[in-house]
């Protein structure tokens, strides 16, 4: 194995960690990542004064349990241009909300991001594609659509197909999706009985209900599991 630089063998050593469900003695990490153990004790009390959720002792053996981690100290060079161009593209396609979250996200990585991986901030390999065209304005807020999805509530629509007809619907709300040239609400239709896309620009009026008689969680794996079906059919809303 070639020589490690610190933060890489710091991110060997999470990831051996993780991979792992019982805890594992700082000799085998040792043998696994070719270092000592004492650079494994040293490594551990690092990554959890980082605030790695690591328990266990010497002698005994540690484990990572579940918790919030992986600080952008931790990324390795591709990690880190993958989510330079994920954040890069939601700075192009994102409404105001992603895109300032978008530029907070990349201040807080460049300010904690190991030196010898600053340039790729700087002198990124990828890029996205051109910037999207302008979208049409939304009569009603992605704000308030956000807020019914998170809330797992019902949705009122009165909604504008392509051929310009306003239809009244109730929809379970579960995701938004940001196309190149649209904005779309993913929703389980209470009229349709199936999963239907809404361009969020012909969504004239939402009106908020109660929380739908199901989990959004539930729904996700069935919508997914129908995206394939339904991107072969044409628009029935």
């Amino acid at each position: 194995m070639p020589v490690l630089s610190r933060s890489a063998r710091l991110l060997a050593l999470l990831q051996a960690l993780r991979g792992r469900r019982r805890p594992v003695t700082a000799a085998a990490l040792a043998q696994e990542l070719e270092v000592s153990e004492r650079t494994i004790y040293r490594d551990i009390a690092e990554l959890a004064a980082q605030g790695a959720p690591i328990e266990g002792e010497a002698g005994i053996g540690y484990v990572l349990r579940p918790g919030l981690f992986l600080p952008p100290l931790m990324l390795g060079a591709e990690e880190v241009e993958a989510v330079l161009l994920g954040l890069r593209y939601v700075d192009q396609r994102g409404d105001e909300i992603l895109t300032a979250a978008a530029a907070s996200a990349l201040a807080k990585i460049g300010a904690v991001l190991a030196p010898e991986l600053q340039a790729v901030l700087a002198q990124p390999l990828a890029l996205p594609g051109p910037t999207a065209e302008r979208f049409p304005e939304n009569t009603v807020a992605l704000a308030r659509l956000r807020l019914a999805i998170r809330r797992e509530h019902a949705l009122d629509l009165t909604y504008r197909d392509a051929e310009n007809r306003e239809t009244r619907r109730t929809v379970w709300p579960i995701q938004l999706a940001f196309m190149d040239r649209a904005r779309v609400l993913a929703a389980w239709c209470e009229l349709r009985q199936d999963f239907r896309f809404f361009r969020t620009d012909r969504i004239l009026a939402a009106t908020e209900g109660d929380r739908y008689p199901t989990r959004r969680a539930v729904l996700l794996p069935q919508f997914r599991a129908r995206i394939a079906q339904m991107q072969n059919t044409p628009d029935r809303n």
